[in-house]
């Protein structure tokens, strides 16, 4: 009897079975994938949490360090891109004398520029209709328009009128750009006192180089904010930022005397062929400059084409002796030391042995017994060579030192000097000195330094400052700022310059100064006609400084009138001809311009 198949082998031979079977390891397939793709996701999360948490790591770092470490730099980067600092342009303030007429001022100018490429008519008919009105040649124009295409320079600083007859002729392809130009109305008059200014805007001779801090008007540098496109918003501006005053610079100068006093020098200089000249008078009871001439001279407005050497006021710039003009000082010296008396007589024989050396007087003549102010009158070196013997060497040059010899004046123009004085080892040493300076020989100052000395005889004794600048004053003429001088100081006594004076009244009543005499006025001088010196030594041979100084009213003196020529030619050419007839014009403008009252002569020497 055949057996029954057992369980478990009907099992494997049932189909239905083996089909579960088989269904059941593809579902453990499919679940073991399953399980594999969820830890690859897994994995794959992990690897983008990991670079989201490095990326906002590194990002934190980076805020930190923009906004931590960095901060304070980019923020002042920024700020510096969206605001900028400008510095407004502000014009010089002008320059006006006593009567505040204008000497010089900042004026709008324009640069014209052509571009021939956008000409719409031809170079021959543009050059027409500009060639008038820039006076210039039509056909140099056309050479100019032929020679670029664009960004030719026309004028360079043309008036607002010219520009405004340019920009009425409607032309295509011009070009103007406005600036400032400093002007000066009276061109040369007063160029060697008020200077000028170079392309810079920055002042280079006269008052325009000594006083740029009171001639430039203080800007205040504004931080303005700045939008995307780079346009300038006024929103941060301080109100008022581009205010300016009105005040100007005021010299002492008077313009009309100043005129005057050019045409007067001009005449003697042409006349006599010199080869320059110059004219200075001051106020001697402050130092005030009212006029201060030098010929030759040069237009501020044209400095381009002056000769270099002119920018320097030679009145304080160059050094010459001062010959017979420095006699009165000399006369002062003694009577104050008590070595001589007003009324002492001397004996000019017409030579004096100095050590190894004769001296003698101009014209190789004596002149006999006279008296100090005769010595004045007929300018005889043999008595002042007398005079001075009586004080002793040191105490002479001690004297020579006190009046300034060998310093500066201190004055406000530019490039000043000082003088020239041999030591006083030197100066003892040797009796030829004190003999040589008694008669103005031997040493050199500036024209202006003898001015100087000449107003202590005018204002009763005292050295003041000789100065062109007043202050700077407001458009109802209050001073505002007002540079400090040195004080005067006290060197002769009062009673000893007013008798140099009045023995330089002789002078010009009854000796070498007559050709300066105006009727109904009391006038001091001297007059002056010295060797002129040589920068290698010794003298030139038949150069000479002709000069004339006066001091006026001789019953109350105040203003000091001074003419300088040098190197006039002809045997005719001396102090009393050259000079003395300049200062007689000069004081004849300054006795009404300064109200100077009229006195008889007659009267004021006559004794109660």
């Amino acid at each position: 009897m055949q057996k029954s198949p057992s369980r478990t082998n009907r099992k494997f031979r049932n189909p239905a079975f083996k089909r579960r079977q088989k269904g059941s390891g593809l579902l453990g397939t499919f679940a073991s994938n399953i399980q594999d793709q969820t830890s690859n996701t897994k994995s794959r999360l992990f690897m983008v949490w990991g670079v989201l948490m490095a990326a906002g790591l590194g990002l934190g770092v980076k805020l930190y360090n923009l906004q931590i470490v960095k901060g304070p730099k980019l923020t002042q980067q920024a700020r510096n891109q969206q605001m900028v600092d400008l510095r407004p342009f502000m014009p010089r303030r002008p320059v006006v004398d006593r009567n505040s007429n204008l000497l010089a001022i900042d004026l709008p100018v324009y640069t014209l520029y052509a571009h021939p490429k956008l000409f719409d008519k031809s170079n021959e008919d543009m050059a027409g209709r500009l060639a008038p009105i820039l006076a210039k040649d039509t056909a140099e124009l056309v050479k100019t328009f032929q020679s670029k295409r664009s960004g030719i320079i026309l004028a360079p600083a043309l008036p607002e009128e010219v520009i405004d007859r340019v920009i009425s002729l409607r032309l295509n392809g011009l070009e103007w750009a406005e600036k400032y130009s400093r002007y000066y109305p009276p061109d040369d008059l007063v160029s060697d006192v008020v200077g000028y200014v170079n392309l810079d805007r920055r002042g280079q001779a006269g008052v325009e180089y000594s006083q740029e801090k009171l001639l430039e008007r203080p800007v205040q540098t504004v931080r303005l904010s700045r939008s995307g496109n780079g346009a300038l918003m006024p929103d941060h501006a301080p109100e008022g930022f581009l205010h300016f005053d009105d005040l100007r610079l005021q010299l002492t100068i008077d313009s009309r005397l100043q005129r005057i006093a050019r045409v007067a020098l001009k005449q003697q200089m042409d006349k006599f062929e010199a080869k320059r000249g110059a004219v200075i008078v001051m106020d001697a009871l402050d130092g005030s400059l009212l006029a201060l001439v030098s010929q030759p001279t040069y237009n501020p407005n044209e400095y381009a084409k002056a000769n270099i050497s002119l920018f320097k006021n030679w009145t304080v710039a160059d050094l010459y002796e001062p010959g017979s003009t420095f006699k009165p000082l000399n006369v002062a010296i003694a009577l104050e030391n008590g070595v001589i008396k007003a009324d002492d007589m001397f004996n000019d024989s017409g030579s004096i042995r100095v050590a190894n050396y004769t001296i003698k007087n101009a014209m190789n003549n004596g002149y006999g017994r006279i008296s100090i102010a005769q010595i004045l009158q007929y300018s005889s070196n043999i008595g002042m060579v007398q005079i001075i013997q009586r004080l002793k060497p040191s105490i002479y040059y001690n004297w020579l030192e006190r009046l300034g010899l060998g310093q500066k004046v201190d004055t406000d123009l530019p490039f000043e000097v000082g003088g020239r004085l041999k030591s006083q080892e030197e100066f003892i040493a040797s009796p030829i000195e004190p003999a040589t300076s008694s008669y103005g020989q031997g040493f050199s100052m500036t024209p202006l330094h003898l001015v100087q000395m000449h107003g202590a005889l005018a204002n009763g004794g005292k050295l003041v400052t000789p100065h062109v600048v007043r202050g700077l004053i407001d458009s109802k003429g209050q001073i505002h700022d007002s540079p400090t001088h040195t004080m005067p100081r006290q060197i002769f006594s009062a009673a000893t310059a007013q008798k140099v004076v009045e023995m330089m009244e002789t002078v010009v009543d009854e000796g070498s100064g007559k050709a300066s005499q105006i009727p109904g006025y009391r006038i001091a001088g001297k007059t002056g006609t010295a060797q002129k010196a040589s920068p290698n030594g010794g003298y030139i041979k038949g150069a000479r400084m002709t000069s004339f100084v006066a001091i006026l009213p001789v019953e109350s003196p105040r203003y000091v009138v001074f003419a300088l020529v040098d190197e006039p030619k002809g045997e005719s050419a001396y102090g009393s001809t050259v000079a003395a007839p300049i200062v007689k014009s000069v004081i004849e403008a300054l006795i009404p311009l300064e109200e100077i009252p009229p006195k008889a002569i007659e009267q004021q020497k006559e004794v109660p």
